[in-house]
This record gives structure tokens, C-alpha cells and sequence, in this order.
């Protein structure tokens, strides 16, 4: 059986606070353009439930190690 993908939540800060995108498997949004300055949940909580938000670099790297 395959792993599977943890899914997070992608979301944009402006200056009225966070607004969310959606929710996407991981991979998903780390394929998002660089150019939209995103910040994703974390993958150990749940997507759409947390508050624990991390830029799409280290969302990378905690999938490296994994």
C-alpha cells in the first residue's frame, strides 16, 4: 500500500489576516507558482483545524525527511 500523502491547508496573508485557498495533498502545493507567497499547515495536524502554519520551504523539508 502506498504512503499517503498528508493533506494541508494553503493560505495567503494580507492584511486583513489569512485567507484560505483550499486544501490540497502536500505535493499539490508544494507545485504551486513561487511567485504566490503561500503558507501551508503543517502535515502532522489537521488540515483545515489548525492554526499551525509553515512556509512551503520547510514544508519541503519536513517531507525530505520523511
Amino acid at each position: 500500500m502506498k504512503p499517503r500523502k498528508p493533506l494541508v491547508e494553503v493560505a495567503v496573508e494580507t492584511e486583513e489576516g489569512r485567507v484560505p485557498l483550499g486544501i490540497m495533498n502536500a505535493k499539490q502545493a508544494l507545485s504551486l507558482p513561487d511567485d504566490i507567497d503561500v503558507k501551508v499547515s503543517h502535515p502532522d495536524h489537521e488540515a483545515g483545524s489548525t492554526d499551525n502554519f509553515i512556509p512551503k520551504d520547510e514544508l519541503r523539508r519536513h517531507l525530505d525527511k520523511s
